[in-house]
């Protein structure tokens, strides 16, 4: 006697079926064209969650230069001044204050500036 796994391949390919939904051509009606790019899909999708940190990092870090330049100081003296000042302010934080908050971006430069004379 043979078993029939009909229900949970039915399952498993309508599962597949599904997250290929809106694709282009056969990859979102046949389930072996349809397998193979939702499993390149997944992979992009997880390699893009990384990526988006580090390009969101590069733009932080961009802005902060670009305003700490308008205060006569490099990024890289910036953020040294701050951590011989014990100023623990992260990245995403300083570029903010530095779009909206143009006095208070200010201030924490010339703590730096103490900090490094």
């Amino acid at each position: 006697m043979r078993v029939k796994g009909s229900t949970p391949t039915r399952n498993r390919r309508k599962k597949v079926l599904k997250l290929a939904k809106g694709y282009f051509g056969s990859k979102h009606l046949l389930y072996r064209t349809a397998h193979e790019q939702v499993m390149r899909s997944l992979r992009y999708s997880y390699i893009g969650r990384k990526q988006t940190k580090r390009e969101m990092r590069k733009l932080w870090i961009a802005r902060i230069n670009a305003a700490a330049r308008m205060h006569d100081i490099s990024y890289s003296q910036l953020m040294h001044g701050l951590k011989l000042a014990n100023v623990n302010v992260n990245r995403k934080m300083l570029s903010e204050i530095a779009i909206h908050d143009e006095a208070s971006f200010a201030a924490i430069v010339e703590t730096a500036k103490k900090a490094l004379a």
